[in-house]
């Protein structure tokens, strides 16, 4: 797959600034889901994927990158770590460290990090330089929407099926409430802006 966004095939500034004022995204994270999903589909065409899949799970996993008050700067960066809670078996899974706290801070047990919330043993697998800068950093939007992307595309999924998109999902987080979150938020912002992805 190619590595970097090609952001010159995001949508217009005009539908960038419709979509944006319509869904409430902010317009920096709108034009990483909406590059990941062109560039994701072009190197898998079978997938299908649609921004809107991964403007959901943004929303969900982040608020777009602004959980805990902070926000995309214009090169797509966090303003500040988005780390998750501790995933110490108390009402999360137990996942031991696996980055020694390099990504999250800490050395005894994993946090998701970054706008879409990836653990750092499945960002090792699944992290992808998506602004072309030389370095796959989770806390940047552009590297974090097409590792999305890529992870969900996956395996051959096919995302225009119900059961491939509902597949897709339950990978990126086993949870029937995560997945009905995220098909409520997706289908309306494809409402929101008149689009069928």
């Amino acid at each position: 797959m190619t590595t970097a966004v090609d952001v010159t095939r995001s949508p217009d500034a005009e539908w960038l600034r419709g979509a944006s004022h319509g869904t409430g995204i902010p317009a920096r994270a709108l034009r990483a889901y909406v590059a990941a999903a062109i560039t994701a589909n072009d190197s898998t065409p079978h997938c299908g994927i649609g921004w809107n899949t991964l403007a959901a799970i943004g929303f969900v996993e982040s608020g777009h990158g602004t959980y805990g008050g902070g926000s995309l700067d214009a090169s797509g960066q966090a303003s500040g770590p988005i780390v998750g809670p501790s995933l110490n078996g108390s009402g999360f899974a137990a996942i031991p460290d696996t980055d020694a706290g390099a990504l999250d801070g800490d050395a005894n047990w994993d946090h998701a990090v970054g706008p879409m919330q990836f653990i750092p043993s499945t960002w090792r697998l699944a992290g992808m330089d998506g602004n072309g800068d030389g370095t796959a950093d989770p806390f940047n939007i552009d590297d974090a929407a097409l590792s999305a992307a890529t992870y969900l595309c996956g395996h051959g999924r096919d995302l225009t099926t119900s059961q491939g998109w509902r597949d897709a999902i339950y990978a990126y987080n086993q949870s029937d409430a995560y997945i009905r979150k995220v098909g409520a938020q997706a289908t309306a912002y494809a409402t929101k802006t008149g689009t069928a992805e």
